[in-house]
């Protein structure tokens, strides 16, 4: 199969061994890693285990969280209304949400105490898509605490209607469109309450009937159901010396819903679960211009390539205070805009977004090829080691190209 779409078995070997040693040092429990080319899954393995404690080994149809990957499975959904005339980019967000009218920016004055100013504009769906909104991105300050406030407030059983309007109360983080910030998860849970109210189609059966029914994703879900529980990849944090791991449950709440089988709030930041072989086929789909297999058209190309477009031109990227040399962003997905400067072997125009706990993906058009990173590890911004195994591992991923 690899040689059928110009990749060379004998070099997709570096990829196993690459993740082997990252397991035989202790970075990481188990990885199922993934590669597609062509429209056909060329390299699909599971190597170490999915749960120490108990000593099951990983498999490849393991679950996992995705975090944030769920946003652009979101970022699809509202492209998909857009193309039918149901929505603009521009659209401000107070057209569907009354209580986002009026909204106020929290500045730093001089003397470092935040003042409350107007927003000089409304933001816009496109404003979330592309994180230039401001909402419930800070790490500090009023925008910060009211931010947490809101999440703390989510009772059992709460879904996106019964919180999103409650940030419309929160002030914004910077002047719309003035900066890049990421908002972690209410901004894309904002997104994923439009599409419920402008289709009238709660999120979650609005994603399994428009998108992962007719791709066949069948393990993909905002709620994992009991009987599946050993199913799902256990998340590991570094033991209390630096050194080996141990259980580290997600302590964000948001995060931590998807295992609930009760679970009613759908976030649209970070909330699926689910396994390689599915999200392949959301990437597949993307690489090959919006239609994959028999499925119908999801979207048109044009609309694929304006999601993988820059939209915030030449504003500073940056996540966890982590610079995206060579990255731009568009709409829900971070995009290579220099190779050189990335420091890749990535194509120009290569998108995709990765998850708190490790997983990662990349869509490259032009190559026709999927790459995907399923891991469990609690997120450490610090820690070096664990940061280099993406790079690494896409490095390993486009030197078996061999056409």
């Amino acid at each position: 199969m690899a040689g059928q779409v110009g990749l060379s078995p004998s070099r997709l070997k570096h990829i196993d061994a690459l993740t082997q040693a990252f397991i035989d040092r202790g970075v990481i429990a188990g990885a199922v890693t993934l590669l597609a080319r062509q429209g056909r899954i060329a390299h699909l393995s599971a190597r170490g285990q999915m749960d120490i404690e108990s000593g099951r080994e990983m498999r490849t149809d393991a679950l996992f969280r995705l975090a944030s990957m769920t946003k652009p499975v979101i970022a699809v959904a509202v492209l998909m209304l857009f193309e039918e005339g149901k929505l603009l980019l521009t659209d401000p967000v107070s057209a569907y949400l009354p209580s986002f009218r009026n909204l106020q920016v929290a500045v730093a004055s001089a003397s470092q105490e935040f003042v409350l100013e107007p927003a000089a504009r409304e933001i816009t769906v496109k404003d979330l898509l592309t994180h230039t909104s401001g909402l419930g991105s800070a790490v500090s300050g009023p925008c910060a605490t009211g931010t947490a406030a809101v999440a703390a407030s989510l009772r059992n059983g709460e879904t996106l209607g019964d919180i999103i309007p409650k940030m419309g109360s929160v002030p914004l983080s910077f002047q719309p469109g003035a900066k890049w910030e990421y908002s972690p998860g209410f901004g894309f849970d904002t997104l994923g309450h439009l599409v419920e109210i402008i289709s009238g189609t709660p999120i979650d059966a609005f994603l399994r009937e428009r998108i992962f029914e007719p791709l066949g994703m069948r393990n993909t879900t905002f709620s994992v159901p009991n009987d599946r529980r050993d199913d799902l990849a256990t998340v590991y944090a570094p033991g209390p010396d630096g050194s080996g791991l141990q259980p580290g449950e997600p302590t964000v709440r948001m995060l931590a819903l998807s295992t609930d089988p009760a679970n009613r709030y759908y976030s649209g930041g970070g909330g699926l679960v689910g396994s390689a072989e599915d999200y392949a086929l959301f990437g597949l789909m993307l690489a090959n211009g919006g239609q994959f297999g028999r499925s119908e058209r999801l979207l048109n190309r044009r609309t694929v390539a304006l999601m993988a477009s820059n939209h915030i031109g030449t504003l500073p990227v940056m996540t966890g205070g982590v610079p995206m040399a060579g990255y731009r962003f568009g709409l829900g997905v971070r995009v290579l805009d220099n190779p050189a400067e990335a420091a890749t072997l990535a194509s120009r125009g290569t998108f995709g977004w990765a998850g708190a706990f490790g997983t990662n993906s990349f869509i490259d058009p032009q190559e026709r090829m999927v790459g995907l990173l399923l891991i469990q590890r609690q997120p450490d911004l610090t820690d070096q080691t664990l940061r280099a195994l993406w790079p690494r591992l896409q490095s390993t991923m486009y030197q078996a190209i061999d056409d």
